[in-house]
Formats: structure tokens, sequence, C-alpha cells
């Protein structure tokens, strides 16, 4: 694939993660709002299932897409999760390699658990890192900036 091309599907992705980023920030604000408790009414539970779902999927598609664009742009390698993390804590895209290594376990947790008191530490540990990944967000658009076609 081309560096155009590359910047290109940069783009559309982009636009892709603001769209995503907005949901989550709906998600986030209203979940927020009810707050971490013992118990959930049927409705709570369906917000706090749409935050999850929000949560893993614009974190993958920052880790797995965006993250990986940003490197092949760069002409660099980054076969696994970790060096893509890594690589993005490098460029400044994220805050901390360790706090999305922790989101990269939250999100397998979503994938993976169904019992009810599992589900209140994930959702805890989704209203605290969701700040990381729309900090996250705001450090790609601004490095992106420097693509000057995007």
């Amino acid at each position: 694939m081309s560096r155009k091309d590359l910047l290109e599907l940069l783009r559309d992705e982009l636009s892709s993660l603001e769209r995503a980023r907005e949901v989550l920030q709906y998600s986030y604000d209203t979940c927020n709002g009810i707050g971490i408790k013992e118990d959930y009414t049927f409705d709570e539970m369906d917000r706090f299932e749409a935050l999850t779902s929000r949560f893993a999927r614009l974190s993958d598609l920052l880790i797995q897409k965006i993250f990986r664009l940003i490197d092949q742009i760069g002409l660099e390698d980054s076969e696994t999760v970790r060096d893509r993390i890594n690589n993005a804590e490098k460029k400044g895209l994220i805050e901390s390699a360790d706090i999305f290594i922790q989101i990269r376990i939250v999100m397998n947790d979503i994938a993976h658990e169904y019992h009810t008191e599992t589900l209140k530490d994930i959702y805890k540990k989704v209203l605290e890192l969701s700040p990381c990944l729309f900090d996250s967000i705001k450090r790609v658009k601004k490095y992106c900036m420097k693509y000057s076609s995007i």
C-alpha cells in the first residue's frame, strides 16, 4: 500500500474514531451520572452494557487500526499489540503504555465476563479508563496534523 493510500485510510479511520468517541462520550456521561453501586435497574445495566461495548470498540479501533496505520506511515514495525502500544507512548499518542495494557486487559474482560459481580468491577474500570481514551484521541488528532493531507 502506498503512503498516499495509507494517509487516505488514516483519514477515514480518524473520522470513524471521532464518531466512536462521540458515542462513548455520551455513554460515559450517562453512566458516570449513574455511578458505581451495589444494584442496578435493568435500564442502568443496559446503559452500562452500551458503555462497555463502546469502550471496547473504541479501544480496538485505536490500538488495532489507528496506531498500526501511524506505524506503517512512519515505516515502523509493530507486529504485536505491545509494540503498537509502546510505539504510541514514544510518539506521545498515549500518556502511558501501562495504562493502555490495562485498557487491553479490560477489553478482554468485557468480551469474556458474564458474572454480575465481576461486571461491576468492569464498569468501574471502564469509568476510570475512559478519560485516558479521550485524552489519547486528542493526542492522535494533534499528531496527525503533521500529515497535511489529512
